[in-house]
């Protein structure tokens, strides 16, 4: 079976609510009720205009390498099982205050390099600002965006993946 990840983009981000010496929040309160509505809204409007499937996953603490734990969650959430293979990840570690987005090979395959550079730039920006939902929800619109010119919503089009945010591995719902 081919790896899903053809190409991914990988921004190490300091977080600003963090100093080396404060505990790290759990990835389950990271964000507020609100925000998380955000984010989720921000899902279902861009999958609206295209086929592809977007997904959140909020960790507290990387195991790994951010891109090698994405990759492995990406398959642990079936995000490579959609029929277009066109799902995207943004995997946000916050212990190790980096984020990754990838893609699945239906996507990398048809879209140039760079295709992730202005949402991760413009993700990082706002970051920066600790405007961390608002910089997700943008970021994912933008993804959708993108997404659209290569796999347009049709009417036929089903969700084929869960719109919910999904944190840490160990927590239920995964």
């Amino acid at each position: 079976m081919q790896d899903p990840i053809l190409r991914r983009r990988r921004e190490r981000r300091q977080h600003p609510r963090f100093s080396s010496e404060d505990p790290v929040m759990k990835a389950a309160s990271f964000f507020t009720a609100e925000q998380q509505e955000t984010i989720v809204r921000a899902i279902k409007e861009a999958e609206h205009a295209t086929s592809g499937e977007i997904r959140v996953h909020v960790e507290t603490s990387c195991k790994a390498d951010v891109l090698d734990e994405a990759a492995w969650l990406f398959r642990k959430l079936g995000m490579h099982k959609t029929a277009d293979r066109n799902g995207v990840l943004i995997y946000l570690a916050l212990k190790e205050r980096a984020f990754a987005i990838i893609g699945d090979s239906g996507i990398n395959s048809l879209v140039p390099i760079g295709f992730w550079d202005n949402i991760r730039d413009h993700m990082k920006m706002r970051f920066s600002e600790e405007k961390f939902a608002e910089g997700l929800a943008e970021g994912i619109l933008m993804a959708g965006e993108q997404l659209k010119e290569h796999f347009p919503y049709s009417g036929n089009d089903i969700n084929e993946l869960s719109d919910t945010i999904s944190f840490d591995i160990t927590e239920p719902g995964l």
